[in-house]
């Protein structure tokens, strides 16, 4: 009897472990699909964080003490946090050629200016503002952007291309070749976002216009006329490569 009823309780407890263990393999393999089912389900509403980019900029002054602005070629290179697809912080590099004026010109000044610029910049998008979800329209609206902050410029004129002293006007127009100023950028634009097979942002073309105003007078060299703060803006066209730092984002980025 004593045997019997201790056969009896190792088979009943056998059979329930048998039903624990085919419970909990059904749980987790119920839990396995709603995972998958979730993560397919958010497939299109993650993006990189850190983008790398260059790219390319015909740039000119503007503001200036010479009459006749040319433009010349800008290169740049950018680091870009993104707290999210739309809200950017930009840090970027540039360095080119300013150069306007001539022998043609009333005063016949004329300046060439081999500048290096460093500037932070905040960037919002429109995606960031409203819902673009079932709208053709406002999916092609969603990567328009703003963008402002802060900088600096180094400027450093070419003593062989800039003229200061015209043989026949007799005055002498003021101004260091070596300066480093202040600047505020400001940006309008539109990035075009380029989607991996995992529906990511992975590569991005930036369209924009800039405007550089320069908290000083020496961008082109010559320290006299009218204009007591230099600016100078560039039509641009970069590239940026997504470098890392996977997170989600609050909607689908991708076109929905």
């Amino acid at each position: 009897m004593v045997i019997n009823f201790y056969l009896s309780s190792i088979n009943r407890f056998n059979l329930n472990m048998t039903r624990f263990f085919v419970r909990s393999f059904s749980t987790v393999v119920l839990m396995s699909f709603i995972l998958c089912f979730t993560a397919k389900a958010q497939l299109g509403f993650e993006y990189a964080q850190y983008d790398i980019g260059f790219g390319g900029a015909a740039s000119r002054v503007v503001a200036s003490d010479a009459e006749k602005i040319l433009m010349s070629p800008t290169g740049h290179f950018n680091f870009n946090y993104n707290v999210s697809p739309y809200i950017n912080y930009v840090i970027e590099v540039q360095a080119g050629v300013l150069k306007g004026g001539g022998t043609s010109t009333p005063s016949k000044r004329y300046f060439e200016n081999k500048f290096t610029s460093v500037m932070f910049r905040a960037q919002l998008q429109a995606g960031e503002l409203f819902d673009y979800s079932g709208s053709a329209l406002l999916n092609g609206l969603k990567n328009f952007y703003v963008s402002g902050g802060i900088g600096f410029v180094v400027n450093k004129l070419d003593i062989d291309t800039t003229l200061r002293v015209p043989d026949d006007k007799g005055f002498y127009s003021p101004g260091r070749n070596h300066s480093n100023q202040l600047l505020i950028p400001a940006r309008i634009g539109y990035e075009f976002k380029i989607f991996n097979r995992y529906n990511q942002p992975s590569v991005k073309i930036d369209l924009g216009y800039q405007l550089n105003y320069i908290l000083g007078d020496d961008l082109d060299g010559f320290e006299t006329g009218r204009s007591k703060n230099d600016a100078y803006d560039q039509f641009s066209i970069g590239v940026k490569f997504a470098i890392g730092g996977i997170t989600s984002y609050k909607k689908q980025i991708s076109y929905y």
